[in-house]
């Protein structure tokens, strides 16, 4: 067992939720709009994740990205059960940290939301955006690793521009289940920020899957 790897990956998703939550906490903090600041503290963040970590494990941070590695036979079940431990463990100890610098409500803050009635729309969303986000990151790493640590951040930071408004652009099931724990809001909404991406990383990987044998022919 290489421990390294899933150390790796909970001090990458530490790294991005902290950095991606703080971004939320300063803008109420600050009162400045979160779609002006929230997109660039998530996708900086997760540039800082890849760049520090994401050497050692692959750089997965999201156990949809995992799931998504491990149909596409890149990763093991073991391994793949073990990223989503570390990485649920890396997102708890961000939210925890933010508990002790900036107090419950901060925390609290940064749970994913969806507007009132807008539950189905907001699982849409989540899974169309996980999809998308996982075919760009399968591709880049497949066909141009070179690029990937700045084309994936990019994409994510795209995603948050489009679908904080509609479901608070999660597309990361430990990234939204944290926070919920950590601040005491834990309500049974949050299976729309694990459903909604785990569905779309498999719809992402089965669109990569036919562009990719498509290609092959």
């Amino acid at each position: 067992m290489n421990a390294r790897k899933y150390l790796a990956e909970l001090i990458g998703t530490f790294i991005l939720v902290l950095m991606g939550s703080m971004a939320i906490a300063a803008a109420g903090m600050m009162s400045v709009p979160v779609l002006i600041v929230v997109p660039f503290g998530f996708g900086l963040g997760l540039l800082a994740a890849i760049h520090s970590a994401g050497y050692v494990s692959g750089g997965h941070f999201n156990p949809a990205v995992t799931l998504a590695a491990y149909l596409d036979r890149r990763t093991g079940a073991r391994d793949a059960l073990l990223y989503v431990v570390a990485q649920l463990i890396g997102a708890i100890a961000a939210s925890g940290l933010l508990l002790l610098i900036a107090g419950q409500a901060a925390v609290a803050s940064t749970t994913s939301s969806f507007p009132p009635g807008k539950m189905t729309e907001a699982v849409i969303v989540e899974g169309t955006l996980t999809a998308i986000f996982l075919i760009v990151i399968l591709t880049v790493t497949k066909r141009s690793p070179n690029h990937a640590a700045f084309a994936i951040p990019l994409t994510l930071t795209a995603i948050h521009f489009a679908g904080i408004p509609f479901s608070g652009a999660s597309v990361n099931p430990a990234r939204s289940i944290a926070p919920a724990l950590v601040s005491g809001t834990l309500d049974p909404n949050i299976l729309v920020w694990i459903v909604g991406p785990l569905v779309g990383a498999a719809i992402g990987w089965g669109l990569y899957r036919a562009l990719e044998d498509g290609s092959t022919r």
